[in-house]
Order: C-alpha cells, then sequence, then structure tokens
C-alpha cells in the first residue's frame, strides 16, 4: 500500500526540490547556457538534416553540410553588422560633440523649466551610472562568455543531432510498455509543435528585422541594417525590449539630425511593424497555439535574467513556449499549459462549470 503524504509535506518536498534545481542551473550556468542554445539551434536545424537524410544523404554528412552552411550565414551576418559597428566607431567623436550639446540643452531645460540645479542634475546621473554598473560588467561576463560559446556550441549541436534517435529512446524507455503508444504519440506530437515553433520564430525575426531595417533606410537613419537586427533580437524580450528596440534609433536620428520630425516617423514606423508582427507574424507564423500571457512573460525574462543573465533573458521565452507546448499535450500537465497560456474563461457560464467540477458537494443546511 502507497503512503500518502500529506500536502503540506509534498508542497515542501517539490520547493525545496525547485530551489536546489534553480541554484544548480545558476552554478553551472556556463555549462548549461552554451547547451540551451545548442538545444534550440538543434531544433531549428532538425528538419534540414531530415530533409537531407530523405533525400539519400547518411547522418554524418546531412548534418555536416547543414551545420557548415549555418556557421557560413552566421559568419556572413556577422561580417555585415560589424561593418555596421566598425563604421559607428568611427563617428563615435562626433556622436560624442553632438550629444553632449544635446545633454547640456537638456540640462539648461531642466533647469530653467523644471528648477533643477545643475549640481542637483549631476548627482542624479552620477547615481545613475553607479546603478549601471552592475549592470555593465554582467553583461561583460556575457560578453565574455560568448567566446566559450562559439567553440561548444557546433560540437553541441553536432552531438544532439547525432543522438537524436538515443535521447529518444531514452524517453520511450522511461515509461512502461503499457504506456508505449501514448508516450509514442505525446513524443511525436510534441516534436513536430516544437520545430514548428522554432521555425516561426526564426521566420519572425528575420521578418521583422527586414521590415525595421527597410524603414530606417527610408527615413535615412544611419546604421539601419545594425538597428534593425538589434531591434528585432529585442523583441524577443517582451514590452521592455520593444521599448528598447524604439529608443535607439531615436537617440541614432537625435544626435544626427536636426529637429525632431524623423524620430516621430520612427515612432510610427515601428508602431505599424509592431501591429503587423503581432496580428499576423505570430498568430498565422509562429504559431496560433503557441501564446504565452503577459504576466508569466515578464516574470519569466526577469527570472531568466536573475538566472543566466542577458542569456537568460533571450532564452526564457523560447523554452517556456516549448514547455507550453509539452503541457498542453500531456493531460496531467494541462493545468499548467492553460495558466501560461491567454485564454481566459471570460464567459459566467464556462468559469461555473469550471466551479463546479472541483466544488465539494454541501448539504443543504437544516432550519
Amino acid at each position: 500500500m502507497t503512503k500518502k503524504y500529506p500536502f503540506y509535506f509534498r508542497a515542501t518536498v517539490i520547493l525545496f526540490g525547485l530551489i536546489l534545481f534553480a541554484y544548480g542551473l545558476a552554478v553551472l550556468r556556463e555549462v548549461f547556457v552554451p547547451l540551451a542554445f545548442a538545444l534550440l539551434i538543434a531544433m531549428l536545424l532538425n528538419p534540414l538534416v531530415a530533409f537531407l537524410e530523405r533525400h539519400g544523404f547518411s547522418k554524418v554528412p546531412a548534418i555536416a553540410t547543414v551545420l557548415l552552411a549555418s556557421i557560413i550565414a552566421s559568419i556572413a551576418i556577422t561580417w555585415l553588422l560589424y561593418l555596421q559597428v566598425n563604421s559607428f566607431s568611427d563617428r563615435l567623436p562626433a556622436f560624442s560633440k553632438k550629444f553632449g550639446e544635446f545633454g547640456s540643452m537638456l540640462q539648461s531645460k531642466a533647469k530653467n523649466d523644471l528648477g533643477i540645479s545643475i549640481q542637483k542634475q549631476a548627482q542624479y546621473i552620477a547615481e545613475a551610472k553607479t546603478s549601471l554598473k552592475p549592470l555593465l560588467a554582467g553583461f561583460m561576463g556575457s560578453a565574455a562568455g560568448v567566446l566559450s560559446m562559439l567553440i561548444l556550441l557546433p560540437v553541441y549541436v553536432f552531438l544532439l543531432l547525432f543522438y537524436k534517435t538515443l535521447l529518444i529512446t531514452f524517453f520511450y524507455e522511461l515509461f512502461t510498455e503499457e504506456r508505449a503508444a501514448e508516450v509514442g504519440a505525446i513524443l511525436s506530437q510534441t516534436r513536430s509543435a516544437v520545430q514548428n515553433y522554432m521555425v516561426g520564430l526564426l521566420l519572425e525575426a528575420l521578418i521583422v528585422a527586414t521590415l525595421n531595417s527597410i524603414a530606417l533606410f527610408i527615413l535615412g537613419v544611419d546604421y539601419a541594417i545594425l538597428l534593425g537586427v538589434v531591434g528585432a533580437l529585442l523583441n524577443i524580450l517582451p514590452f521592455i525590449g520593444g521599448l528598447i528596440a524604439i529608443l535607439l534609433p531615436i537617440i541614432i536620428a537625435t544626435v544626427t539630425k536636426d529637429g525632431f520630425h524623423t524620430q516621430l516617423w520612427i515612432i510610427m514606423a515601428y508602431l505599424v511593424i509592431q501591429f503587423i508582427d503581432n496580428h499576423f507574424l505570430v498568430p498565422y507564423i509562429v504559431s496560433s497555439k503557441v501564446k504565452i500571457n503577459a504576466l508569466v512573460s515578464i516574470v519569466i525574462v526577469l527570472m531568466g535574467g536573475a538566472l543566466w543573465g542577458l542569456s537568460g533573458m533571450f532564452l526564457s521565452i523560447p523554452f517556456i513556449g516549448v514547455l507550453k507546448i509539452i503541457f498542453d499535450r500531456i493531460p496531467e500537465m494541462r493545468p499548467w499549459g492553460r495558466l501560461l497560456g491567454t485564454e481566459v474563461p471570460t464567459q459566467r457560464g464556462q468559469f461555473a462549470r469550471i466551479r463546479k467540477r472541483f466544488r465539494p458537494s454541501r448539504g443543504r443546511p437544516e432550519r
């Protein structure tokens, strides 16, 4: 007979296990961060590898071909962005001078219109710099980690694709033979949905980067390609990323152009692109069934940042999307999938039916 422990004991054990799991992820971040990126990339490349295998390639040549093509494409994009960054660094002294003039103008307006003295403003700026130092240190740590990832990432991706069947077999063998068919169906559905979701995320990022770059190029904003790609990457982060993506080209336009017409057009262009992304790209390209509500999105991004820094912030949204796909396909985990999603039981009848299912039956009180 299986002993049933009280709820408070089970809840304490689960909470303690989650704390230990999070602590392990934080301590071993140098190992798990490149492995997490490699897992996402392997999910993206797996359909291409399977396509080559269906057309006569053996496993190793198929993986090597796809991986080599991906590395070449990544180098080409990185070189294009490097040219933009290099051009930006050449004009950095002029930008610094123009930005200093703009800052002096803002200081004068703050003193005359708001009554804030120059000394008080300098104190605020010094405090802001002090608070930004830990963030910059964390970013430099992430930048240093990029060098190790460049070496480990291709190795991890190759091995994950090579041992794909071994990993799938492992999940089969975790369960009894009676549930093999059910496990196989869940794994098949989950694998297909996750691949479609990851490919959709990549296509969405490419389209948003293209639209951003075209809009900024038409408006005559310098470094349109660099700002467009950075904006598409920041678009992964909910709310905060979109705000920073708009601020960056506005700052560049402010220090390189006179007046404020260009800044207004940038805001309008980015709002239109956000509308297209939210109402067309995400529902029809990413996945209409993988929607994460705003509360979970913000919390998971903050938790990812606290756990793995900048890398954790970018990894959190794709991984929570993958978890929702898995939860939706396992009957015992479907309540968690609904909790992560955007569907809210707003109709009174639907909400009443849900409450009635779980409300204990009560006898009518005697008079």
